[in-house]
């Protein structure tokens, strides 16, 4: 079997659930994942994946496998999904070029018989249910990291950036936050980021920027907690299952809150902006009491 996962460290993080409900219920099944080469540490280690693909047609041919399953539904990904060959070409009936589907799945509401909004663990999830597996409840997503020693004293891992704008949470907020955590709580805050991006507005706090992703998994592990935006980190943090506080700009928090971990959403209401420096940390004060 041929998975297909293009883009998005979330998107890929939120994958693994899935992955690992196929592998349960057959664990004879030899099955690959395509992915980019930026995010292909989410999958490494990770027993329920036998092979990580470039996404390259010649790639997908040579696996040979007997379905393929895109789970990403643009241009490129049909085209990886066609040139695999396989007998069995399954993706969502919502995607462009349906032709090259002869296994259409619907929509998650339909297959989990549901009328409310899903989280994209469970509308991943669901093509697995409409493809044979046995219906369960959707596990937590999972990384598996390289080994560290442990930490000389606590940290906090801070993600200050975002896609746009609009889902990022003021830098000076940031930084208000991070002082408290050194001088409240005694946390070193570790602000993150990733290749060719900027964290001068945190430059008198330790910053690590353009980590390979292997090392920000063995960062995030070791972590007492995560604050950041609604981003890829925030996902792979609580994969780890690191207690969690996201900031929800104009994404819909109902579709990628943080799955299954302990956790906080700070949902911005008229704008990011809004949300307040006290907003947020009395979400973290209630996140250190649950976890």
């Amino acid at each position: 079997m041929l998975v297909i996962r293009l883009r998005s460290l979330g998107d890929c993080v939120l994958t693994t659930p899935a992955l690992e409900l196929l592998k349960r219920y057959r664990p004879d099944l030899r099955l690959a994942v395509v992915v980019e080469r930026s995010w292909r540490a989410v999958f490494e280690g990770n027993p329920d994946v036998d092979e990580l693909l470039e996404p390259e047609p010649a790639a997908c041919w040579k696996w040979r496998p007997r379905l393929s399953l895109n789970l990403h539904g643009g241009p490129r990904s049909a085209w990886l999904t066609a040139a695999s060959l396989a007998r069995w070409r399954a993706g969502f009936a919502h995607f462009r070029y349906r032709w090259l589907y002869n296994v259409r799945i619907p929509t998650a509401q339909q297959i989990l018989g549901l009328r409310r909004k899903v989280h994209t663990a469970e509308h991943i999830a669901s093509a697995m249910f409409y493809l044979g597996v046995p219906r369960d409840e959707v596990p937590p997503a999972r990384l598996f990291p390289p080994a560290a020693p442990k930490p000389a004293r606590e940290y906090a891992v801070i993600h200050p950036l975002a896609s746009k704008p609009s889902k990022t949470w003021p830098a000076e907020r940031f930084a208000g936050i991070a002082r408290r955590l050194q001088q409240e709580w005694g946390l070193e805050p570790v602000f993150i980021a990733g290749p060719g991006e900027d964290l001068g507005a945190f430059s008198s706090f330790r910053c690590v920027v353009g980590a390979p992703l292997d090392q920000v998994k063995a960062l995030l592990a070791g972590a007492a907690l995560f604050i950041g935006n609604d981003s890829g980190p925030a996902h792979m943090a609580a994969a780890l299952g690191r207690p969690v506080l996201v900031i929800f700009g104009d994404s819909d928090f109902e579709l990628w809150r943080p799955w299954k971990t302990v956790c906080e959403v700070v949902v911005a209401r008229g704008g990011i902006g809004r949300v307040s420096e006290e907003e947020v940390f009395g979400a973290l004060l209630r996140l250190r009491m649950a976890a």
